[in-house]
């Protein structure tokens, strides 16, 4: 496997890491070809009950790479959708796979980057991160679902506005436009990334799982019809072990212990 992304594990949590700081962790063909072979890896992987997406060095990923573009590095300019298409599962699989995912964005998060942590269920920022769409400083429209998740949370005006103007935000204004969850220093931000993973990893993870579920399906579907999904999905975990445990827990006083079904 490529050490253009990093997988390890620890305990619970899954922790895959971009790889290429000399480049700022650009997105190459190699890369991608990596990342999402670590994602399905860390999807699969049923001892890892959440997953943690980030970048060495100094960057979280600055976008793609224009120099392996331009020399044809499996991302061709006039290449196929396919391609393309086949890199960006990378971003449904943070955003569908049946545990929490955070994105810890340490300084800059740019173009595909931006999207990648867009994909997360949780972002966590470093106080010197920033945000840029930059897609249109090359031309080009936008991929890995970058459109479609900002829109939801900042509103289609705000992405938009983001998107054609390509402005960069810091990690204050990724804050209060809802960006990100929460900013830390950047000293600070892998511990309080992986204390948050681990106590996610230590939640009713088959819970969770469904509330990802509910959310997807409520993003293409009526109010009605949502009420119905999250209904049948109320039902499915009232009859897990996880409920039965975390309900007798409740009535003996003790802290429920989650397995995850």
């Amino acid at each position: 496997m490529s050490e253009t992304v990093r997988y390890e594990t620890d305990g619970a949590v899954g922790v895959i890491t971009l790889n290429r700081p000399d480049a700022l962790n650009a997105m190459s063909g190699e890369l991608l070809d990596a990342l999402v072979a670590r994602g399905q890896e860390a999807a699969d992987d049923e001892a890892v009950r959440c997953v943690v997406v980030t970048g060495a060095g100094r960057a979280f990923c600055s976008g793609g790479d224009l120099k392996s573009i331009g020399a044809g590095d499996g991302l061709d300019p006039l290449g196929s959708t396919a391609v393309l298409r086949r890199f960006e599962e990378i971003s449904r699989l943070l955003a569908e796979m049946p545990k929490p995912t955070i994105a810890a964005v340490n300084g800059a998060a740019a173009g595909a980057g931006f999207s990648l942590a867009l994909a997360a269920d949780i972002r966590f920022a470093g106080a010197s991160s920033r945000f840029v769409t930059a897609f249109g400083r090359v031309g080009l429209t936008g991929d890995f679902g970058g459109s479609w998740q900002l829109e939801r949370i900042v509103g289609v005006a705000k992405a938009k506005e983001l998107y054609l103007l390509g402005s960069q935000i810091d990690a204050a204004t990724a804050l209060r436009l809802g960006i990100v969850n929460r900013v830390v220093p950047d000293g600070a931000l892998r511990d309080e990334v992986m204390a948050l993973a681990a106590k996610l990893a230590a939640g009713p993870t088959a819970a969770f799982a469904r509330m990802k579920r509910n959310f997807a399906y409520g993003a293409t579907h009526t109010f009605a019809e949502t009420l119905t999904f999250e209904a049948g999905n109320m039902i499915a975990a009232s009859q897990t072990d996880d409920f039965k445990n975390a309900a007798a827990a409740f009535v003996e006083r003790r802290e429920p212990e989650f397995k995850g079904r």
